[in-house]
C-alpha cells in the first residue's frame, strides 16, 4: 500500500495553482476538465513522480466548515516537510507568504505554519535528524 495521492481543499483551484506552483514552487501534474471544476494536482519538483497533491474545490458545505474550524484553532491542514524550517520560513516569507507561527522548536522538529491564501493553513516540518534514526 502507498500514499500517491492525497487532497486539500481549495476556495479557487486557479489561485491555488497559482500559489501552490509559482510561491511554493510546486510544478504541475495534472490539469483535466470536470464540468465547472478540474483535476488539478501538484506535485514536489524535488520528487517527480512522487505523491500528488489534488487542490480540490471547496463547494461542499462539509469542506466549507471543517476547513473553517481548522483555521479558527489554528491547526493546519496539512503537512509539507522540509529540510530547514529556517531557510524555508525566510524564502516563503520573501514571496510573501504570511506565517501564523514563526519557526518554532518542538524538541524532536522545527515547524512553522503559513496561510496559504486559499483557505487553509498549512504547516512545514524539519524533522531533526538525531530523532529521525531513534524512531
Amino acid at each position: 500500500m502507498r500514499i500517491e495521492l492525497t487532497s486539500i481543499f481549495v476556495d479557487d483551484q486557479r489561485a491555488a495553482l497559482d500559489f501552490y506552483t509559482g510561491v511554493l514552487g510546486f510544478t504541475k501534474r495534472h490539469d483535466i476538465p470536470l464540468g465547472d471544476n478540474f483535476w488539478l494536482t501538484v506535485a514536489s519538483p524535488e520528487v517527480p513522480d512522487g505523491p500528488e497533491l489534488l487542490l480540490e474545490p471547496s463547494d461542499h458545505p462539509a469542506a466549507r466548515a471543517y476547513r473553517a474550524a481548522l483555521v479558527e484553532d489554528g491547526i493546519p491542514l496539512v503537512q509539507f516537510a522540509v529540510d530547514d524550517v529556517d531557510a524555508e520560513h525566510a524564502r516563503l516569507t520573501e514571496r510573501g507568504v504570511v506565517f501564523t507561527q514563526p519557526p518554532t522548536d518542538i524538541g524532536t522538529a522545527g515547524v512553522a505554519v503559513f496561510d496559504d491564501t486559499c483557505g487553509n493553513l498549512v504547516q512545514i516540518v524539519a524533522v531533526k535528524p538525531e530523532t529521525v534514526a531513534a524512531g
